[in-house]
């Protein structure tokens, strides 16, 4: 009976045992899930963020975490525009059917398109540089043509200093634009007059005289996102937070088969947040934590901009906020963003580092407005953002996948982390 009874104890205690144990799998448990084809690349196309959303939300009920809402769940309901190509996306150069994410990507803000071998007319924009000559030049495109536009870089160079503007300035029509190496995927909140093909340049034929395109485009105006958000109650200062959080959003879906899995962004630093969030609600510490759990990072930051404009209790209330994303390898340690704003704190870790070893490196790095710790510090939050530094160069793309994901010596950044909290409570 004695025997039954310790059987069913380590039943029940068995999940720790393994969180403890094998601090890694139980993260890549996580990883494997999110990053999986069932949640289609957590974005807005096949309800992939809301999937999301709604599995962090069960977590934080599994690991017991205290709620905001009266209703008792963790979901923080907003909404913003984006542009998303649900169905076919289809390019074929003379009889060469490209494949989507590896061949080519979608301008992410680009109207639909349908046409077959239409002729495609070259334009070389080498010499193109100043902004009469391109304007002399753009006034000659017409809208039901297709083209190839050789050396667009320089007109982004001299004329736009952004390609970003250079797209968002293209007259309505058809542009094939080639690229050489990394094809990068982001999301859009508008959309421009002109349908752009990025074309990998490997791949392109000999001849490129005839295109088929089907672009199948919708633009949603207000497309329903959440944040999940909990907390662990303090034991001594309940009203005064620490704050992990990580964006779990990602570009989610470019056509019926195409997904981009964001595993290691940020996949992996909203599963390393939720191994603390299970931790912390089983070790409560002197002040409450918060896990903030963002969607909308990849759209501009828009999950963390709602939140910090309609927070859940006083920003003033929170001592420190620590934000996780890209956190797949720390091999070659970890950057801390912020550090120079923040110099006390990023002593903090380094003094912690250095005493226990738990990381190779630990990098110091100034403000950046590339994750969500951003609007928080611009209200005054004391913040930091923290990624590991891996070797993988696998970013916005198709080949950010779950099995490229290690957490290789990214149980130092935990147990630093842990230190951190311990440390930060003195």
């Amino acid at each position: 009976m004695h025997l039954l009874k310790a059987f069913f104890f380590f039943l029940i205690l068995h999940p720790f045992f393994l969180h403890a144990q094998d601090e890694k799998q139980w993260m890549k448990k996580q990883l494997d899930i999110m990053a999986g084809s069932s949640m289609k690349g957590r974005g807005y196309v096949g309800k992939g963020g809301e999937k999301a959303a709604h599995y962090i939300n069960n977590l934080f009920k599994n690991f017991g975490l205290q709620s905001f809402y009266e209703a008792g769940d963790y979901l923080q309901e907003y909404s913003f525009s984006v542009n998303t190509f649900p169905n076919k996306v289809f390019l074929r150069l003379q009889q060469k059917k490209l494949k989507p994410g590896v061949d080519f990507i979608v301008h992410a803000a680009s109207q639909g398109y349908s046409c077959s071998n239409k002729k495609i007319e070259t334009l070389n924009l080498r010499n193109v540089k100043d902004s009469i000559e391109w304007h002399r030049l753009k006034k000659n495109i017409k809208q039901d043509k297709a083209y190839f536009l050789q050396d667009a870089d320089t007109v982004v160079k001299y004329v736009y200093n952004s390609s970003r503007k250079f797209a968002k300035d293209l007259p309505q029509g058809l542009f094939l634009i080639p690229q050489h190496g990394k094809l990068t995927w982001t999301v859009a909140t508008e959309t421009i007059p002109a349908t752009i093909f990025y074309v990998e340049d490997t791949v392109l034929p000999q001849h490129i005289k005839k295109v088929s395109v089907k672009l199948d485009e919708q633009f949603i105006p207000n497309f329903k996102n959440n944040n999940v958000i909990g907390y662990v109650k303090g034991t001594v200062f309940p009203d005064s937070f620490l704050v992990f959080s990580a964006h779990f959003d990602h570009l989610g879906k470019m056509g019926k088969h195409t997904i981009f899995p964001g595993a290691n962004d940020n996949a992996s630093g909203t599963s390393l947040m939720l191994y603390m969030a299970n931790y912390f609600a089983e070790h409560p510490q002197k002040y409450s934590i918060a896990f903030m759990a963002f969607s909308g990072e990849e759209a501009g930051l828009l999950g963390s901009k709602f939140y910090t404009n309609n927070p859940l209790f006083p920003l003033k209330k929170i001592r420190f906020l620590i934000n996780l994303d890209m956190a797949g390898e720390a091999i070659n340690g970890i950057t801390v963003v912020n550090a120079t704003e923040q110099k006390k704190a990023f002593q903090t870790l380094k003094n912690i580092n250095e005493d226990f070893h738990f990381l190779s490196k630990i990098n110091e790095r100034g403000q950046t407005q590339n994750s969500d710790h951003f609007h928080f510090s611009e209200k005054g939050v004391p913040a930091i953002f923290i990624y590991a530094n891996g070797t993988k160069p696998y970013y916005h793309d198709v080949f950010d996948q779950a099995k490229e994901v290690t957490f290789d010596g990214v149980d130092g950044m935990i147990d630093l982390l842990k230190e951190f909290v311990e440390r930060l409570q003195r």
